[in-house]
C-alpha cells in the first residue's frame, strides 16, 4: 500500500472559522497528523508592480503563486489554458466554485465506482494550488486556466479511517493506472503529491511510458525530516524514482519551503537527487479543504503542486519547447539558494517564474542570427544628447527558441554628461615649454604614484600661440612660408592654430565651433601643415586617436567605464586676412571605425561611418583692442547598411560660436573675452530599422515592420563664459566663469556651472 503524501498541517483558517482539522497527508511509509495551534494567515508580501490587471486581491491571497512570481507569466498572457494536468490523489469536490468548467471528461476513479468526490481534502487541496479557478473569490492557482484531470486513486475507506495515524492509502497498481490514463488523454504534467515504498514493477513501468510520451511528472519529496533526521536527508523513496532512468530527467522532486526561502524543518532534503530537486512554497500555504473551508496547509505536498502549475504555464506559453526544456528551464532559473550552486540541501534552488518566463542564454533577433543585447546595444554620443528613442519594438529568440518583445530603443543609452572644468585644469600635471629659433618643443608630466608619465597638456588657446607649441609636439619653420607641428597627444585642430599663428581667448568650457566634434576624444597623433602663398594660408591637418564610449563596468587603462574605438580624420583649408577682417574655411572627413559620431552601435544596426565637415571663421578687429568673431560648422555623417538597416542612413549637424574680446582693459597686457557657443548637435537624421514584430511558433515565419530610430535630442545645449587674464607677480593669472544649459543636449539635465582660477609661470 502507498499512502497519500505526508502529514498535512491544516494550522490555521484565513475565514472566521478556527479548526482543530487532522486529514491524510504525506510521509514515505504512512504519516503522523499533526494538530499545531492555529495561527493568523501570515501578512502578504508586498505587492507587485500595480499596473499589472492580474495583480488581484484574489492573486495577492494566493501566497504560492505571489512566491512563485506567476504574475510576470500572467502579464505575458499564460494562464495554463490548453494545458491537461493530472492529478494523482484522493479526487476533488466538483461543485466547488475552484473547479467550475475546469474537470476534465475523462476523469475518473481508478479503483471503485464512486466517482471523483473528495473524501478526505487532500486532492481538493492540492488541486487548488495548481489551477483553482481565477474568479475574485479567495484564492486562485498557479495555472488557473489548466484543465484538471482528476485521477482518483485512494483505497476505499482509508481517507475516512478514524485511526489519525492511518491517512489516505493508495495503491502503486491504482496509482499505475492514473498515470496511463493521464498519458492517453494528454497530459502536459502529472502531480503526485504522494510518497511510500519505491515504485513497484507496475508503477515503474508506466512512468517509464509517461516520460516516453513526454509527460513531466512531479513527485513531492517527503516531510520526514522533523521526525527522522537521516530519513529526511533524502527525498522520499517514491520520489527518486526521478534517478531511474525510466525518468529520462522528467521526474522533478518538490521541496517545501517557507515564505523566508528557507527549507522548511519537516521537507527532506535533496540528499541524492540534486538534479532533480526544486524547491517552492509548502508551508503555510493557502488553500481550501473537501468543503471549500480555507485552511494554511503544510507540506511537500503542496510544493509539488506549485511546481506542476508553473510546467502548465511554460508549456501553454512557449508551445515549441520540449519536455526536456522546459525542465531545464525550470532548473535553469531558479533562485540558488543555500550554498552557492547547486546543493545537497535545495537542489537546484527555488522556482521563480520571473526568470522562467525572461529570455535565457544568447539572444537574437527573430528570422536572423543577429545577436541582440538585452541590455545595451548602443551608446549615444554628446551631439545626440537625449535623443528619444521610442517605439522600436522588435522580436528576439533566446538560447530555447522562446520569441520575446523587446524595446530595442531602451537598450541604446545616452551619453554620460561630461564635466568640463577639472578636465580643463588638468590637475596633477605639469608644462613644460621651451622655444629657440625656428622651433618649438613642449611636454605635459603627469605625476603618478610610481612614475612620471606624459599626459596631454591642456593649455589654453593663447598660451598655446605664445609658446608655439603644444603637449608632446614639435613645431618649426620648414621654410619662410611654410610651417610645419607633429604632436602626440593634441588635435590636429589644435596645431592648425599654432602653425597658423592665431591667438584663441582662454575659455575651458565654451569651445569654438570649428573644434568641436560631439564626442569625448583622446588623440594620440596629429600633423598640420601652414603655407603661405600670395597673401594665403593653405592648412593641412591629420589626426588620429580614439572616440571615448561609455559602457557601464568596464575598465580601461584610461578611465573606468570607458571603451576606446579608432578614429581618423584629415581637413584642408584656407585662410586669408584683409585688413581688420580675418577669413577661413575647411573641409574635414572624420572616418570611425567603430562608431558614428562617437555614438557606439552594436552589430544589429551596424558600426563605424564617415563624416564631412564644412567650417567657416570670421574675425573683426575693432581698433587695436577691440575684436568679435564667430564660427560655424555643417556636418553630415553617414553609415553604411549592416545589421537591421537595408541601406545607408545620413543625419545632419551643426554647430556655432561667437566670441567678442577686449585686450588692455585695466593694465597693458589683460584682456577681457565672452562666448556663447552651441556644441556639436545632431540637427536631424537617424536610421531606418527593419525589425520583427511577429514570429510564429508552428512555422517559425517572421513578420518585419520599418522603424525610425530617431537621432536628433530634444535639448540643447548653450555655453555661456567670461574669460579675464592679467599679469602678476612673475606669472599670470586667469580667471573663468562659465554656464552650460541642458549640458550633453540632455533637456533634463541641470546646468553645470563652474568658476576657475589658475596660475602660470615661466622658468
Amino acid at each position: 500500500m502507498r499512502f497519500a503524501v505526508e502529514r498535512i498541517l491544516k494550522d490555521g483558517v484565513a475565514l472566521t472559522v478556527i479548526a482543530l482539522l487532522a486529514a491524510c497527508g504525506g510521509g514515505g511509509g504512512g504519516s503522523v497528523v499533526s494538530t499545531p495551534t492555529p495561527v493568523a494567515p501570515p501578512p502578504p508580501p508586498p505587492p507587485p508592480p500595480p499596473f499589472s490587471r492580474f495583480n488581484t486581491d484574489e492573486f495577492q491571497a494566493s501566497n504560492a503563486a505571489v512566491r512563485a512570481q506567476a504574475l510576470t507569466a500572467y502579464d505575458t498572457g499564460a494562464t495554463g489554458t490548453g494545458i491537461i494536468a493530472g492529478v494523482i490523489d484522493s479526487g476533488v469536490n466538483p461543485s466547488l466554485a475552484e473547479f467550475t468548467g475546469k474537470i476534465h471528461p475523462n476523469s475518473a476513479d481508478l479503483v471503485s465506482t464512486r466517482g471523483i468526490t473528495d473524501q478526505g481534502g487532500h486532492g481538493t487541496a492540492v488541486s487548488s494550488v495548481l489551477l483553482g479557478a481565477k474568479n475574485d473569490i479567495g484564492t486562485h492557482g498557479v495555472a488557473f486556466g489548466a484543465t484538471l484531470l482528476v485521477l482518483k486513486t485512494d483505497s476505499v475507506g482509508s481517507c475516512t479511517n478514524p485511526d489519525p495515524d492511518a491517512g489516505c492509502s493508495h495503491a502503486d497498481n491504482n496509482i499505475a493506472r492514473g498515470v496511463d490514463l493521464a498519458r492517453t488523454t494528454g497530459a502536459k504534467v502529472i502531480n503526485m503529491s504522494l510518497g511510500g515504498s519505491p515504485a513497484n514493477a507496475n508503477l515503474r513501468a508506466a512512468i517509464d511510458r509517461a516520460t516516453a510520451a513526454g509527460i513531466i511528472v512531479v513527485i513531492s519529496a517527503g516531510n520526514d525530516r522533523d521526525t527522522d533526521a537521516a530519513l529526511g536527508a533524502n527525498p522520499d523513496s517514491l520520489a527518486q524514482i526521478a534517478r531511474d532512468p525510466v525518468a529520462r530527467g522528467l521526474v522533478i522532486i518538490a521541496g517545501a519551503i517557507d515564505s523566508n526561502g528557507t527549507i522548511a524543518a519537516f521537507s527532506n532534503l535533496a540528499g541524492n537527487s540534486v538534479p532533480h530537486y526544486l524547491t517552492a512554497l509548502g508551508r503555510r500555504v493557502t488553500s481550501v479543504d473537501e468543503n471549500g473551508t480555507q485552511f494554511l496547509y503544510s507540506g511537500t505536498s503542496f510544493a509539488a503542486p506549485v511546481i506542476s502549475g508553473a510546467v502548465a504555464l511554460v508549456a501553454q506559453a512557449f508551445p515549441t519547447l520540449t519536455p526536456a526544456q522546459i525542465v531545464d528551464l525550470l532548473f535553469r532559473t531558479a533562485t540558488d539558494l543555500g550554498d552557492p550552486g547547486d546543493d545537497t540541501t535545495y537542489g537546484q534552488g527555488e522556482l521563480n517564474l520571473a526568470r522562467a518566463f525572461a529570455p535565457q542564454g544568447s539572444t537574437a533577433l527573430a528570422g536572423s542570427a543577429t545577436p541582440v543585447s538585452l541590455v545595451s546595444n548602443g551608446t549615444l554620443s554628446s551631439a545626440m544628447g537625449d535623443a528619444g528613442q521610442t517605439g522600436a519594438q522588435a522580436i528576439i529568440l533566446d538560447s530555447y527558441g522562446r520569441a520575446f518583445n523587446l524595446d530595442l530603443a531602451g537598450t541604446i543609452g545616452q551619453a554620460q554628461t561630461d564635466r568640463q572644468l577639472s578636465p580643463s585644469l588638468a590637475l596633477g600635471t605639469r608644462s613644460m615649454l621651451a622655444q629657440g629659433g625656428a622651433t618649438g618643443i613642449a611636454l605635459s608630466i603627469g605625476d603618478r604614484l610610481d612614475r612620471s608619465a606624459v599626459e596631454r597638456l591642456m593649455l589654453a588657446p593663447q598660451d598655446r600661440t605664445a609658446a608655439r607649441a603644444l603637449a608632446g609636439s614639435i613645431i618649426t619653420r620648414l621654410a619662410r612660408n611654410t610651417r610645419l607641428a607633429i604632436g602626440v597627444g593634441h588635435s590636429g585642430a589644435g596645431l592648425l592654430d599654432d602653425v597658423a599663428l592665431r591667438q584663441g581667448a582662454a575659455f575651458i568650457a565654451a569651445d569654438r565651433a570649428a573644434d568641436d566634434w560631439g564626442f569625448f576624444r583622446r588623440t594620440e597623433t596629429a600633423l598640420a601643415v601652414a603655407h603661405k602663398v600670395q597673401g594665403f594660408d593653405l592648412l593641412v591637418a591629420a589626426e588620429k586617436g580614439n572616440a571615448r564610449v561609455w559602457d557601464q563596468g568596464l575598465e580601461s587603462v584610461f578611465r573606468p567605464g570607458y571603451r576606446g574605438f579608432v578614429f581618423q580624420q584629415m581637413s584642408v583649408g584656407i585662410s586669408r586676412k584683409i585688413g581688420p577682417v580675418a577669413l577661413g574655411a575647411r573641409l574635414t572627413m572624420l572616418d570611425e571605425a567603430g562608431t558614428a559620431l562617437g555614438g557606439r552601435f552594436a552589430s544589429l544596426i551596424g558600426n563605424g561611418a564617415r563624416s564631412w565637415f564644412i567650417d567657416g571663421d570670421a574675425r573683426l578687429a575693432l581698433g587695436t583692442d577691440w575684436n568679435v568673431g564667430g564660427s560655424w560648422r555643417q556636418g553630415w555623417t553617414r553609415m553604411a547598411a549592416a545589421g537591421v538597416r537595408q541601406s545607408t542612413d545620413m543625419f545632419q549637424t551643426n554647430s556655432w560660436s561667437f566670441d567678442i574680446a577686449k585686450q588692455q582693459l585695466f593694465t597693458p597686457r589683460d584682456s577681457l573675452s565672452f562666448r556663447i557657443s552651441q556644441p556639436l548637435r545632431v540637427a536631424k537624421g537617424g536610421f531606418d530599422l527593419t525589425l520583427p514584430n511577429g514570429y510564429d511558433y508552428s512555422s517559425g515565419t517572421t513578420s518585419y515592420v520599418t522603424t525610425r530610430l530617431n537621432l536628433a535630442p530634444s535639448g540643447r545645449e548653450i555655453d555661456l563664459e567670461a574669460a579675464y587674464g592679467l599679469p602678476l607677480a612673475q606669472g599670470f593669472l586667469d580667471a573663468n566663469l562659465f554656464w552650460r544649459s541642458e549640458p550633453g543636449h540632455i533637456a533634463a539635465a541641470p546646468n553645470d556651472v563652474g568658476v576657475a582660477f589658475r596660475f602660470r609661470s615661466a622658468f
